[in-house]
């Protein structure tokens, strides 16, 4: 049976840089298994939105890898609406997983020493996903204070200037975000001594991607992909 299509949706940036960064991401992914087709699409911004690429399936079986770190609502309506009626099931997203928290916590080890971190997410108002980024604080050393850089909740920012304030010198930045645009940019600013990379640029994402993929097949039985999903 020929091996269902690898869909990654990302968020989308009008970021060159991010952009760049998650087509890498998807080349990485089609680098590491030779024959599997790999393609992207997107929630917002970017093009081919994510029902467009479904559609252009015709049918075929396919998984949908949501290239995000949260479960949130890109992942439950966005993607979920897209994928309806399809033969395409959704994994969980990238997040949380060990995986990710390693390379932060080696990221973090490369800044140098810090008397204070703060992992920095990109916010949203559901508990699902703010619980994501708990769960990734607390598989941290320390763990790091949260932030946000947008949605409710405290900015990182804030975070930053309330940590300077009880005495820390040397503040780090750990980037829970995929690829450079906006939200990264920002980080900069908030008043860090140091912000580390987007994920997407260790080789370590691409096989978290094959592996949320891998165990979509694994999961999946009959000839044929059914609808499903497969994120909760």
């Amino acid at each position: 049976m020929t091996r269902p299509v690898l869909l990654g949706v990302a968020h989308g940036t009008r970021s060159p840089a991010g952009q760049d960064q998650i087509r890498r991401l998807a080349a990485d992914v089609a680098l590491r298994r030779p024959g599997l087709d790999v393609r992207l699409a997107y929630v917002d911004v970017q093009e081919p939105h994510v029902a467009d690429a479904v559609a252009e399936l015709g049918g075929a079986p396919a998984v949908v890898v949501p290239l995000l770190l949260s479960t949130g609502y890109h992942v439950r309506v966005d993607i979920g609406a897209a994928v309806r009626g399809s033969a395409a099931v959704v994994t969980a997203p990238l997040g949380p997983d060990p995986v990710l928290a390693e390379l932060l916590a080696r990221r973090l080890a490369a800044a140098g020493p810090a008397d204070a971190v703060v992992l920095a997410a990109a916010g949203s108002a559901e508990a699902r996903s703010r619980a994501d980024v708990a769960a990734v604080a607390r598989a941290l050393p320390g763990p790091p204070a949260i932030g946000y850089a947008s949605g409710s909740g405290p900015r990182v920012a804030e975070v930053v200037a309330g940590l300077r304030a009880a005495g820390a010198r040397r503040i780090a930045v750990a980037t829970y975000l995929l690829v450079d645009g906006l939200f990264h940019r920002a980080l900069h600013r908030a008043g860090a001594d140091v912000v580390t990379a987007p994920l997407a640029t260790s080789p370590g994402v691409a096989d978290l991607v094959l592996r949320r993929y891998d165990e979509a097949v694994a999961a999946t039985t009959g000839p044929e992909f059914s609808q499903s999903t497969l994120c909760g």
